[in-house]
């Protein structure tokens, strides 16, 4: 495994990557909280990496992005985008994002319209319907309590409060997406209800394909449905 940091307006950017350059790429993109690890899996597995090159970033606020500070998903796509625009090769580019890694490929894909080849949306809350920030978030963000928050539980905190805004933002926006988009989801998933794949079959209504794969699982199939998840990554096609 490689690992790097880039600074795009000042702010570090850390990514692992590993698999040949020539190759066509995935870009993984963890929700809150996490890091690049949630995806080590993935980036060891000597099948996906015979086809693949794979990239897993710590996305700004958590792991070695500058651990703490959280943005919004606009300004994380402001520093995410550059760098992954300099990664590129002349090869496919899918982009991966689980949980609130979903929403945050989007955001790219309105950001950077010739950054990706398509986009992998694993149990994603996009719909701004179905989030519910709880009020305690609010008075946490807002008192010294947050200083009770342990570690990347505080960034996390902080970027749920502006997720709803951020995801009633981009609803109007998610028709200009003309990539192939692809959904998997569990079917008892209870933080991110199903009802969110329904909403992105709805919205992106000038992508070229969706498609959607159900799962018996939670929120947490990118590891308890490792398999049946690197099956269809395998699948991907320019």
């Amino acid at each position: 495994l490689k690992t790097a940091t880039i600074k795009e307006e000042g702010f570090p950017l850390h990514y692992v990557q590993t698999g040949n350059d020539s190759l066509p790429t995935l870009v993984f993109i963890h929700g809150t909280p996490g890091s690049w690890n949630a995806f080590e899996r993935y980036l060891k597995d000597s099948t996906l990496r015979a086809q693949y090159r794979l990239i897993s970033i710590d996305r700004p606020g958590f792991g070695y992005s500058n651990f703490g500070k959280a943005l919004n998903l606009p300004d994380q796509s402001r520093i995410i985008g550059p760098v992954l625009e300099s990664l590129k090769n002349k090869e496919a580019f899918w982009l991966v994002g689980h949980s609130l890694g979903g929403p945050m490929i989007l955001q790219l894909a309105l950001d950077y319209p010739q950054l990706a080849t398509g986009l992998v949306i694993i149990s994603g809350s996009i719909d701004p319907a179905a989030e519910k920030p709880e009020r305690w978030r609010y008075v946490l963000d807002k008192t010294p309590l947050k200083l009770f928050l342990p570690g990347a539980f505080r960034p996390s905190n902080t970027e749920l409060i502006y997720l709803k805004k951020d995801l009633k933002q981009m609803e109007p926006a998610l028709s200009a997406i003309n990539l192939p988009v692809y959904f998997i989801h569990g079917r008892t998933d209870s933080w991110v209800p199903p009802v969110n794949v329904e909403f992105g079959l709805k919205k992106l209504i000038n992508a070229p394909k969706l498609d959607t794969l159900w799962l018996d699982g939670g929120h947490f199939i990118p590891w308890t449905e490792f398999q049946p998840i690197r099956r269809k990554l395998l699948e991907l096609k320019p």
